[in-house]
């Protein structure tokens, strides 16, 4: 069994425990912590794929602005019931510990590993594909026009809520 297996298996896993431990807890912090985990879990599952980009935009987006979202508004919500927020030394506790760890570990045996281990098994054509080169010139060659359409609708309903919140404040 090789080590990419060994490392596949591991991320597997602790993205599974990380998903149910998301969803069956009941303090919300702390289930967005959990979706966070999974989060980097992904992104190590992506980067076992050879598709750099992706993972580096999970991170990114997911990991970094959406959680930041989540918590905000679930800072919001929950503004004068600071009870649920309270810490208790528990097993959920201890598998949050256990799940860095492994994930602690995963990022260990990476580092340490020629950066060539994974290559050698897939075709140059298949590494290339999850590139950030090959997306970039996707992107900017074949779907040139979608792209901008798209960040010219984004530009306009930013400024049709500009608009509207000025109108209300009125």
């Amino acid at each position: 069994m090789s080590i990419e297996v060994i490392i596949f298996f591991l991320v597997a896993i602790s993205a599974i425990v990380s998903a149910v431990l998301m969803v069956i807890q009941r303090n919300p912090v702390k289930s967005v912590l959990f979706m966070i985990v999974n989060f980097f879990c992904l992104a190590i599952i992506y980067l076992l794929l050879h598709a750099q980009f992706i993972a580096i935009i999970q991170i990114l987006v997911y990991a970094g602005a959406i959680m930041v979202l989540f918590l905000f508004v679930i800072m919001l919500l929950n503004l004068g019931d600071e009870s649920l927020l309270k810490e208790k030394a528990n097993f959920r506790k201890m598998i949050a510990y256990l799940l860095s760890g492994v994930i602690l570990l995963e990022l260990i045996i990476g580092i340490i590993l020629p950066p060539n281990t994974f290559l050698q098994t897939q075709s140059p054509e298949a590494v290339k594909i999850g590139s950030v080169e090959a997306i970039g010139a996707s992107l900017f060659n074949n779907y040139l026009l979608p792209f901008e359409a798209v960040s010219i609708l984004l530009l306009a309903a930013i400024v049709g809520v500009v608009v509207l919140a000025k109108k209300k404040f009125k």
